[in-house]
């Protein structure tokens, strides 16, 4: 156990922590003997290599001076913290990466939060450093200020300081030896670094992992699954006591109660080395593998041997603050691509994905054909849709809403939760920036200056932020960075202002038309293209003005006669039509809006069709704060 060092990597989104790993990894060898030269080794997901973010948390190892070093990559995005919450029961310090340039943001104070709260002391590595905006001294103050704020210990606030060029391959403990860097790195030079100056830290400031191996029962804590396509799912986690062989007999106790809910036999154990899963035919207390055996284990739950009567303590995540609901497609295009359809199989996909992803509840009866979705965020579950998307599934979703709480100490007080944003613009930009902020129940808390742009830190509703992710981009024209994560629950801050304008919707069923279209093309911004099928009661595009819903026929078609040419719609020019992506159509989509998902195909549809239906439902009208969590 004295060889052994457990540490996670924890930063904010795009901070440089998997290209870390990635260097920790070639350097040390854990890669050699492979064929892979792609960069983010760890981000083995078809999404994440897509969208260049970690989802899933992810555990590797290497060796270093004859000591193994478990390694746990976390998700940098808010949504996504549930990950960070549960590995840190894994590790006994982590490696705080931050941007030399950025400083901390709104995620790094998330991580840092939990990772003080267990009282772990975190190694900081200020990466790109190498960048001409970097500042390290200014950063340095910022990260103390923000130790000292999170009430961390004397101990915890003296931190080891590493500077990093992730990119590059290299780490330093001095300043000095990275101008050298630099210089050599600018005539073209080679820089002659490396990552074991961080190596070394970890084996120096990184304790070894406590427990008892000899004379101690067999326990461990599941923090993720893995599905294995000849063994079932395998349970990862750390083992806290004893040692375990393959052919053991173990038991699966319930979190909490410590109900056993299994028994079976250790079939295969692994650690994971590099890219690769290394079978083991022993585990002690401190090792972080992965047991097979017992098929119907959950996260939270602890194995252990037979004699095991008490489960261990889970780290518990933090609450929901949004929810969408799951159902079957109904619309009249139904059916044409997906071959997963009833509401049966999108209930046995949304239960399986809660088994792996605590931070998601499902909330809805065995008999429901709809299911209540709860997460902590747009990108979160637009990550679950288009994974659901891919596998087959055809499914309508409803617009995101904010959970609430009663308070409890009085039943009458409604809470709901806020948000710190962290938004990085350019001077030019913030004012408007600040105003529809503003305007949205935000509260400005600091406005400071950063290299070359202003940073603001609002205090906000989650409702005030539903739908301003895609303004936000138009605002700023691009260039302007924005992020957030859970603060408390509060008071409710009231009823916010209509930010969206009215739609056109579609009041025939057919394929759109050009000659339709550009009649249209003037009143608003169009969702559809020429030769798309359409239906009634599907939103067709926005209107330019404010007002009520605009009902439009996009299948009209220019009446041929002898005397008018046929070939008129050629010279037709239309404006090109932004396909949709799941998050800004998850913030965009209106109350009484739906968003009808295929594997080819993302719609936007009134939830009723029917227009005269519809109307009759106009006037009752359902107010946001009908979801609360009991």
């Amino acid at each position: 156990m004295e060889r052994i060092r457990n540490v996670g990597i924890i930063a904010h989104v795009d901070h440089g922590k998997t290209t870390l790993v990635d260097c920790l990894l070639k350097q040390s060898g854990a890669l050699s003997g492979t064929t892979m030269q792609e960069t983010r080794v760890m981000d083995s997901n078809a999404l994440e290599k897509e969208r260049g973010i970690t989802i899933l948390s992810k555990v590797t190892s290497l060796m270093y001076k004859d000591h193994r070093i478990n390694i746990v990559d976390t998700p940098g995005h808010a949504d996504f913290g549930g990950e960070v919450e549960r590995i840190l029961s894994m590790v006994d310090s982590v490696v705080l990466v931050v941007d030399a340039s950025e400083g901390p943001m709104a995620q790094t104070k998330f991580v840092l939060t939990k990772a003080l709260a267990r009282g772990l002391h975190p190694l900081v590595v200020l990466n790109k450093i190498d960048r001409p905006t970097s500042r390290p001294d200014e950063v340095d103050s910022e990260l103390l200020e923000l130790f000292l704020a999170l009430g961390a210990s004397d101990e915890q606030t003296s931190y080891d300081m590493l500077f990093a060029s992730a990119k590059e391959g290299w780490c330093s403990r001095s300043l000095d030896d990275v101008a050298a860097y630099s210089d050599a790195a600018a005539k073209g030079q080679p820089t002659n670094g490396s990552m074991v100056p961080l190596l070394d830290a970890i084996l120096d400031r990184v304790p070894p992992p406590r427990g008892q191996r000899e004379g101690a029962p067999f326990s461990m804590l599941v923090t993720q699954l893995e599905a294995n396509s000849y063994l079932g799912k395998c349970a990862l986690g750390r083992v806290a006591s004893g040692t375990v062989s393959v052919g053991d007999r173990i038991r699966v106790l319930a979190p909490g109660s410590g109900e056993v809910t299994e028994e079976g036999k250790v079939t295969k154990l692994f650690l994971r080395s590099g890219v690769h899963q290394i079978e083991m035919a022993q585990a002690g207390a401190g090792d972080l593998v992965a047991v097979s055996g017992v098929p119907s284990v959950g996260v939270n739950s602890t194995i252990g041997s037979p004699e095991v009567s008490q489960p261990l303590e889970f780290v518990p995540v933090d609450p929901p603050t949004i929810s969408v609901t799951f159902s079957v497609n109904d619309s009249p295009l139904a059916g044409r691509e997906g071959s997963l359809l009833t509401s049966s199989m999108i209930r046995d996909r949304l239960l399986r994905e809660a088994e792996t992803n605590v931070a998601l509840q499902i909330v809805g009866g065995s008999k429901s054909e709809s299911m209540e979705v709860r997460g902590r965020g747009e990108l979160q579950l637009s990550v679950l849709i288009e994974t659901m998307r891919r596998e087959g599934f055809e499914l309508s979703v409803t617009p995101p809403r904010v959970l609430f709480k009663r308070d409890p100490e009085n039943k009458q007080r409604v809470l709901e939760p806020y948000e710190e944003i962290t938004i990085d613009v350019d001077h030019a930009a913030s004012g408007i920036v600040i105003e529809k902020l503003t305007k949205r129940k935000g509260e400005l808390k600091s406005f400071t200056d950063v290299a070359d742009k202003a940073r603001l830190v609002f205090h906000i509703p989650t409702r005030g932020l539903l739908g301003y992710a895609s303004e936000f981009k138009n605002d700023t024209h691009g260039t302007g960075v924005m992020n957030h994560s859970f603060l408390h629950y509060g008071e409710h801050a009231g009823v916010l202002e209509k930010s969206r304008k009215s739609s056109m919707v579609c009041m025939s069923a057919g394929t759109a038309t050009s000659y339709a279209l550009n009649l249209m093309e003037p009143r608003g911004r169009l969702f559809v293209r020429n030769g798309d099928s359409v239906y009634p009661g599907m939103i067709v595009g926005e209107l330019s003005k404010d007002g009520n819903d605009l009902e439009v026929n996009p299948t009209k078609a220019k009446q041929l006669t002898n005397i008018r040419a046929a070939g008129k719609d050629e010279t037709i020019r239309l404006t090109p039509v932004k396909p949709w992506a799941l998050e800004e159509i998850i913030a965009y989509v209106n109350p009484d809006e739906a968003i009808e998902i295929t594997p080819s195909q993302i719609r936007l549809r009134k939830q009723i069709l029917d227009p005269l239906k519809r109307k009759q439902f106009s006037r009752k009208r359902v107010g946001d704060a009908d979801c609360f969590i009991d």
